[in-house]
Parts: C-alpha cells; structure tokens; sequence
C-alpha cells in the first residue's frame, strides 16, 4: 500500500468518525454535553492542518481536513443554535 493510499484510508476513517455526531445532534437538537470550547480549538486546529496540507501539497491532508471542518463547524453551529 503506498503512502497516500494509506493518508487516505486513515483520513476516510477518522473525517467519517464525526457523522454520527452531527446526525446525532440534527435529530434531537440537543447539545448540552458539547463542549463549545473544545469544538471552536479543535476547529482552529483543523484548519491550521488544511492550510498545512494545502502548503505541502498532501491531498490526504487537504481532503480529510476540509471536511473535519465543514462538520466540527456544523457541530459548533448546532452548539450555538441549540443551547
């Protein structure tokens, strides 16, 4: 398995890993044991790897990131939204 084949598999893994959040908290509006806090570093922190990964050109890097934060900012708009 060369190296990308093997970025992409783990960044599939863990970008699908926050789904079951977002489709978790769009059913039941609920988001009191979200940490705000938490979810707006995680979100700056993911973006400063999709600016990484779009530097060094990693298309594992870019893909898994830019979609980690459109969901962690979903999640983060939801925290907002349902108190």
């Amino acid at each position: 398995m060369d190296t990308n084949t093997l970025g992409l598999i783990a960044a599939a893994l863990t970008t699908t890993a926050f789904i079951p959040q977002v489709v978790k908290i769009w059913r039941s509006r609920h988001t009191k044991d979200i940490s705000l806090g938490m979810f707006a570093i995680f979100s700056i922190g993911v973006f400063l790897w999709l600016l990484y990964g779009i530097r060094i050109d990693a298309l594992p890097v870019i893909l898994s990131n830019g979609i980690t934060l459109v969901l962690s900012l979903t999640i983060l708009v939801f925290k907002l939204k349902y108190k």
